[in-house]
C-alpha cells in the first residue's frame, strides 16, 4: 500500500510553482525544490520520477489549466465586455498576488535563442491570451487588426509590469497595468 503524501497534490504544485517563480527553471535546484515543497528529495523523486523537468511540466500544466478556466474562458464568454474584463482583472490580481509573484511563463522560458522543454507550451499560452484579449476588443467594437494590436500591447504591458514590479519590489507597476487594462482593450475602437 502506498504511503499517503504528506502534502496535498494542489499544495505541492503550488509550493513548487513558488520556487520556479522565484528562481526560474535553471536556478531551481533539487535542494531548493525540496525545501520549497517541504519534502525530502527522495519523496520528490518518488512523486516525480522525471525529476525537475516533470515537476516544471506539472506546475506549468496546472497553471495553464487555471488560466484557461479563470482568464481565457471568461474573456471569450458571454456578457458585456466591461464585466468580463473586470472579472479577469480580479483573477489576474489574485493569480499574481497583486504583482508580488513573477510570471511562471517567463521564469520557465529558455534563454534567448534556445529552444527549451517548455517553449511550445509557453508560446501557445501567450498566443491564447493574445487571442482572448483580441476577441474581447473585437466584441467592444475594435477592428480585427486594431484588436490584435491592443491585445499584443496588453500582454506586453502585463509581462513588463510584472518584471518591473519584481525589479522595483513594488506592486505599483502591476496595479497600474490592471487599472488601465479595461480602457486599453475596450476604449476607442
Amino acid at each position: 500500500m502506498a504511503r499517503p503524501l504528506s502534502v496535498d497534490e494542489d499544495e505541492l504544485l503550488s509550493r513548487l510553482a513558488s520556487v520556479f517563480r522565484d528562481l526560474g527553471y535553471e536556478g531551481a535546484s533539487l535542494s531548493a525544490l525540496s525545501e520549497g515543497a517541504g519534502l525530502q528529495k527522495a519523496s520528490l523523486y518518488h512523486r516525480f520520477p522525471g525529476g525537475k523537468q516533470q515537476m516544471a511540466e506539472e506546475v506549468l500544466a496546472a497553471a495553464l489549466g487555471w488560466f484557461n478556466e479563470h482568464v481565457l474562458a471568461p474573456l471569450k464568454g458571454r456578457g458585456p465586455a466591461s464585466e468580463r474584463i473586470a472579472a479577469v482583472t480580479n483573477k489576474l490580481d489574485n493569480f499574481y498576488s497583486g504583482g508580488r509573484k513573477a510570471c511562471l511563463l517567463n521564469m520557465l522560458s529558455a534563454p534567448r535563442g534556445k529552444d527549451g522543454p517548455f517553449s511550445a507550451a509557453i508560446a501557445a499560452a501567450f498566443e491564447a491570451l493574445i487571442d482572448a484579449f483580441a476577441r474581447l476588443a473585437r466584441d467592444a467594437g475594435a477592428t480585427p487588426k486594431a484588436a490584435r494590436r491592443k491585445a499584443e500591447r496588453a500582454v506586453m504591458l502585463m509581462q513588463g509590469s510584472l518584471v518591473l514590479s519584481r525589479g522595483l519590489n513594488s506592486t505599483e507597476p502591476f496595479q497600474s497595468f490592471l487599472s488601465a487594462l479595461p480602457e486599453d482593450l475596450l476604449g476607442e475602437a
